[in-house]
């Protein structure tokens, strides 16, 4: 295993190594090929290039062009190489050696916590960091520093489906089964989610169930490169998705298609979402989302008359203020018809970012603990606490979540240390948390590259990218993989554990941050035992040789007994006894439908599961014996539909919601520096109808304005036919003028805490230059 890269770390082996994609939730396989000295050129930048991993099951090989040029980045010409610390005299960030900018980290948080209370230092992570990187960073928030005020970019990723999948399911996991099975159901209803742009490699799933005979509806409001590939497009008005899912339930039960014994034998609370839906007739819902009632009948007819069928959605319906009820209404749809808690059926998030599943599950999240704890949870507090070495009480509550940790900054929040994040671009209400971050007393940034939150920092740390560190990612279907180092990093940089483990020991913490990765794994498997998202069972070795292991993975009660019985004396005697409780509740929890996978193996193509003897092979299809809610059964969402925060007016009367095009990935920090990814995607654009073109006397390429209440962004016009007459759409990956995130709204979805980045009142401009 190679070691992570540190201070004084020996170079990985140059040999060809097996890794993972530094982007999107599909963590494609590939193989980085460390090229010779000098042998980097603009062809090949980076010092290693990519070559196809077909054995890996998820991407099989296939990258899209983000995967394909991601060593690009690793090329010293567009990252950070040393420290910057901001000179008081100059104002300026300028070169400083890692003592003195991690003393000055230091001072500033220390400082900071002991002037104005230990509330008042934030942290902020990122979707996109290791699952050891999450788990250190808020065991550092909470431990070191004793705040309560950390949370991460993930929150704006798929947290209202985590909301609804808690309230319906007891357990919150993307997909609650491979990916690979989504070829194989008869029918897919996508919302709001445009995979071929998004995840490309995923769309080879799609192609394989059209060819096999399966049905796919997409729901979105433009016709994307995905919905030309639907059998049935269904195009909404921005924030109705809601009274849409409403309206097939409705129908659902108009047409007597329920599964009246799966309701009744794995359900509960189907009379309140029935009552709820019945509310929301067909000619109703084609007047809230202009959905033809036509096309509502016939979803309805393709997704019940399939033998298996499955909802999947992202970012369109869960961003929204209104998301978690959302996605709960499509989640109904499932239980109603009894496509869920069997094979080849169910509901399913596409998550975003890279671990966008696994750095929610393990401590950067406001409210959580390692393992999926609820961080208000005594039991779960004093399972962590033990582990840490703290007592229970000696960790803060739960804190701000993250648009309203951005919105305190300068305020409550005096100083912020933030990983692997770039809020000014990717925020909603950009400007205000641009001079949020600006009113901080102190800021530290630790980046790969300058982005535009970093030009902002008092000191900026240059960290390790993904082919020069190895650590745990979890996938959007739940599984574990590993990412390891092909390189090592340059002679300036340092990895985020490095940094932390630095920082740790500057307040007073000489243990307990550990730089190495596999090290730090080892106890967030110790901290997540037992959790709901159990990864006690998993290692290193496991993940190599099984290609992933899918929690949860709890680690067999006999194993932690023989653990515990190594130690020494009665203390680890104790610690054994304690641990085989918690593993053997873990593994009657994390088992569920395991007999019943193994029974179904044959059918779904996937390998038996083991019997009870030997390691827990791990979860890869959740819930078919039952749900994880203290019951046993699946819980339905009474909701109904409501508008969205700001609706159209005669000042602001289009609808404006924003997305992500095929070249460039999130804030666009990393991908905007790639040439190739640039000449693909120069720059943001404002997509718009012909009949609102012709209105407003815009014409192609002609820069326009969209305006809300929040700002204004100007790009270029795009016009097409692709998109609703009542609706503009913009790209969120860019920066100034272009900045779409200027003029989104921080609506809040009151569960998840999810902004509505989706659909805000705008009005349109011609914009001059």
């Amino acid at each position: 295993m190679a070691h992570v890269p540190g201070e004084h770390s020996p170079a990985p082996d140059p040999a060809p190594v097996d890794t993972h994609c530094p982007y999107c939730s599909l963590q494609c396989g590939m193989t980085l090929r460390p090229l010779p000295p000098g042998g980097g050129s603009d062809e090949r930048p980076g010092g290693v290039e990519v070559i196809e991993r077909t054995a890996f099951p998820v991407n099989r090989g296939a990258l899209c062009g983000k995967g394909r040029t991601a060593p690009a980045v690793l090329s010293s010409r567009v990252r950070l190489t040393e420290p910057l610390v901001r000179r008081p005299d100059s104002g300026r960030l300028e070169p400083a050696t890692w003592e003195e900018a991690l003393d000055r980290i230091a001072e500033g948080l220390e400082a900071t916590g002991r002037a104005y209370g230990r509330d008042a230092v934030g942290v902020f992570g990122g979707g996109g960091l290791t699952n050891e990187k999450a788990y250190a960073l808020g065991k550092f928030a909470r431990v070191v520093l004793g705040t309560s005020q950390i949370d991460y970019n993930g929150r704006f990723c798929m947290s209202s489906a985590a909301a609804a999948h808690q309230r319906a399911f007891g357990l919150d996991r993307g997909l609650p089964f491979p990916l690979a099975d989504v070829a194989r159901t008869g029918c897919v209803v996508l919302v709001g989610s445009n995979l071929a742009e998004t995840m490309p490699p995923a769309l080879r799933y799609v192609t394989e169930l059209k060819e096999a005979g399966g049905r796919l509806i997409v729901v979105d409001p433009r016709r994307t490169r995905t919905a030309e590939q639907a059998d049935l497009h269904l195009s909404p008005r921005p924030g109705t998705d809601l009274a849409l899912a409403l309206g097939l339930l409705h129908l659902v039960v108009a047409e007597g298609r329920v599964d009246e014994e799966f309701v009744e034998r794995r359900t509960s609370g189907w009379p309140e979402a029935r009552a709820a839906a019945m509310a929301h007739w067909p000619e109703l819902v084609e007047r809230i989302t202009g959905v033809p009632v036509p096309d509502l009948r016939k979803a309805v007819t393709m997704f019940c008359d399939a033998e298996n069928s499955m909802v999947l959605t992202a970012r369109g319906p869960e961003q929204q203020s209104k998301g978690t009820d959302t996605v709960g209404a499509w989640i109904n749809l499932c239980l109603a018809t009894g496509r869920a808690g069997r094979p080849l059926s169910g509901y399913g998030c596409l998550t975003g970012q890279g671990n966008g599943q696994g750095g929610r599950e393990h401590g950067q999240k406001a409210d959580q603990l390692p393992g999926y704890r609820k961080l208000a949870d005594p039991a779960a507090r004093a399972h962590v606490a033990a582990v840490w070495g703290v007592e229970p009480d000696a960790l803060p509550g739960p804190g701000r979540s993250a648009y309203e940790l951005l919105d305190a900054l300068g305020r409550d929040v005096r100083a912020l240390l933030l990983m692997g994040s770039n809020p000014l671009v990717s925020a909603p209400r950009a400007a205000h948390v641009e001079s949020r971050l600006r009113s901080l007393d102190f800021l530290a940034v630790a980046d790969v590259v300058l982005s535009e939150t970093a030009a902002l920092a008092d000191v900026v740390l240059p960290v390790a990218q993904w082919a020069e560190e190895t650590g745990t990612m979890t996938n959007l279907e739940g599984r574990v993989i590993l990412r390891r180092a092909a390189l090592t990093p340059p002679p300036g940089v340092r990895t985020d554990l490095w940094v932390l483990s630095g920082l740790a020991a500057r307040l007073g913490w000489e243990k307990g941050f550990p730089a190495d990765a596999e090290e730090v794994f080892e106890e967030l498997r110790r901290a997540s035992a037992g959790g709901p998202a159990d990864y006690s069972g998993i290692t290193y070795r496991r993940i190599a040789e099984e290609d992933g292991v899918f929690w949860p993975c709890p680690e067999r009660a006999e194993e932690t007994a023989r653990k515990g019985a190594e130690g020494a004396g009665s203390e680890g005697t104790e610690r054994a006894a304690k641990g085989t409780e918690r593993a053997a509740k873990g593994t009657e929890r994390a088992s569920e439908g395991t007999e019943r996978a193994s029974e179904e193996a044959e059918e779904t193509g996937s390998e038996r599961v083991e019997e009870a003897a030997g390691p827990h092979p791990g979860t890869p299809r959740l819930f078919l014996d039952r749900f994880a809610t203290d019951d046993g059964r699946a819980r339905f969402a009474p909701v109904s539909h409501r508008p969205a925060a700001e609706e159209p007016d005669a000042a602001y009367p289009v609808l404006l919601t924003t997305g992500r095009v095929l070249a460039q990935y999130q804030s666009g920090a990393q991908t905007r520096r790639v040439t190739e990814l640039n000449e693909a995607a120069p720059g943001p654009y404002i997509q718009l109808h012909p009949l609102l073109a012709e209105r407003l006397g815009a014409a192609e390429g002609v820069p326009i304005a969209v305006v809300s209440r929040r700002g204004r962004a100007v790009a270029p016009a795009r016009i097409s036919r692709d998109i609703r007459p009542d609706t503009v759409f913009m790209p969120f990956h860019w920066a100034g003028p272009g900045r779409a995130n200027t003029v989104t709204n921080p609506a809040l979805d009151p569960v998840s805490r999810m902004p509505e980045f989706k659909v805000c009142a705008v009005r349109l401009e011609l914009a001059e230059g």
